[in-house]
């Protein structure tokens, strides 16, 4: 199976970061991890920007790309009238998302897990309108914050819910990072299972150490996209605990999508130093050190000189 990867840097990259990334910047990120062949890219979200200000400049960014561009281009939603002004922006990918428990959703989006499930018809409706496409996004698959292990039933009824159907895709996240490999491929098999018709993402965060092995797993269990952001940056305001994401370029170097290559691969890891660099925070990807060892140059994905 191919599997491909979409990098989250501009959304979940950015949530936790003490510095902005100028707009400019952002819109050369896409263009980037596009033009190295990297299948998706997240490029903001709708969220509040008293909350998340971070994402305050994500409709100039999708204001700077052509359609082409935003064809590939997926900005996070949380209610229907999101849906609408991203769409009115000329967003036509939307991650709808939600979370399993209630607490972090109060937390994340104010309102309980059933009032999102509620409104995710109008959601779908919305999308449709600009022949868009619409993935239902399940926060705190495995842990929440607040409420710990999160019961695998609540999952099922998710999934079996006829007002997420109709969905494009079923994301499931690993919000914390506290999943390991056998959960995420009895969640993710679920989803397999459940959601046939769907495509289906796996987000993971690295915060245990199990990243790379979680993507793997999710894969093994039917995902054809997992979730990365580059120099493994990112993490949820509103949910303690959580660090940053898998990093693209550990997912890359692991997974080898059709356009990884030594040299895609090393254009990954610069851009990788750079952005985190810009941000005064600091380089995540474990394949970093690897890739700069002098000692190791025979091995054609090492950085050359």
């Amino acid at each position: 199976m191919t599997v491909g990867i979409r990098d989250v840097t501009l959304r979940d990259g950015l949530q936790l970061t003490g510095k902005p990334l100028p707009t400019e910047r952002k819109v050369r990120l896409v263009r980037e991890l596009l033009a190295l062949g990297v299948e998706h890219v997240e490029i903001g979200s709708m969220a509040r920007p008293d909350l998340v200000p971070a994402m305050a400049d994500t409709l100039d960014v999708v204001a700077a790309l052509t359609p082409e561009e935003l064809a590939r281009c997926w900005v996070w939603v949380a209610t229907p009238r999101h849906v609408e002004r991203a769409a009115a922006a000329g967003v036509t990918r939307f991650q709808y998302c939600f979370s399993a428990s209630d607490s972090h959703n109060r937390a994340n989006i104010g309102r309980d897990t059933e009032a999102s499930i509620a409104a995710m018809p109008d959601a779908l409706a919305a999308a449709r309108a600009v022949d868009g496409e619409l993935q239902l996004c399940i926060a705190t698959t495995f842990t929440c914050p607040f409420e710990g292990e999160v019961p695998l039933d609540r999952i099922e009824r998710i999934l079996g819910d006829d007002r997420t159907a109709g969905a494009s895709d079923v994301v499931i996240c690993d919000t914390l990072g506290q999943a390991h490999p056998a959960v995420v491929r009895e969640r993710v098999g679920l989803a397999a299972a459940r959601r046939p018709e769907a495509g289906l993402v796996f987000h993971g965060h690295d915060t245990w150490g199990a990243g790379v092995a979680n993507a793997l797993a999710a894969v093994d269990a039917g995902a054809d996209v997992v979730d990365g952001a580059l120099g493994g940056l990112g993490g949820c305001p509103f949910a303690p605990g959580a660090s940053g994401n898998t990093s693209t370029e550990d997912l890359a170097f692991a997974l080898r999508p059709a356009w990884s290559s030594p040299d895609s691969f090393a254009a990954l890891v610069r851009l990788g130093e750079e952005i985190t660099g810009a941000l005064d925070e600091p380089d995540r990807a474990r394949v970093r050190g690897g890739a700069l060892s002098p000692q190791a140059r025979a091995f054609p994905w090492t950085l050359q000189d």
